[in-house]
């Protein structure tokens, strides 16, 4: 929920697709098989999303291809792609707290996500579970 959070605040910012970010959000580590190192958790959460759509969700087929770039790419430290995709990622790694690993700004996509205020909002909500 830190991420939907996250996700929320930033898509405003960034006039991201909110639709596409809040189904990130609420699937992205729905297929991760451990805490510590899973690859291709992504992959499996890409693949997940589609079994789904049209009977938990409906997006169009421009929302699915950014849903599953999200997905699928959201563990190897992009920065680069639509601004939608990078409120995806910026959102996962402003909770980066949880596994006791503070965001830097220069790995983090979005302008919104860099501003000093929001990475130690986030930061301190990840790591006291807030």
């Amino acid at each position: 929920m830190r991420v939907l959070q996250n996700g929320r605040q930033l898509a405003r910012a960034e006039n991201a697709n909110i639709k596409v970010v809040e189904l990130f959000s609420l699937l992205h580590d729905t297929q991760r098989r451990n805490e510590n190192y899973d690859p291709e958790h992504g992959m499996r959460a890409a693949q997940f999303a589609r079994t789904i759509r049209g009977s938990w969700f409906d997006v169009t087929d421009t929302e699915m291809e950014l849903l599953s770039e999200a997905l699928i790419h959201h563990f190897e430290g992009y920065t680069d792609g639509d601004v939608t995709v990078r409120v995806c990622w910026d959102a996962d790694r402003l909770d980066l707290g949880r596994v006791g690993i503070e965001p830097k700004p220069d790995r983090l996509c979005t302008v919104s996500a860099r501003d000093p205020n929001i990475l130690f909002w986030a930061n301190a909500r990840a790591r006291y579970k807030a």
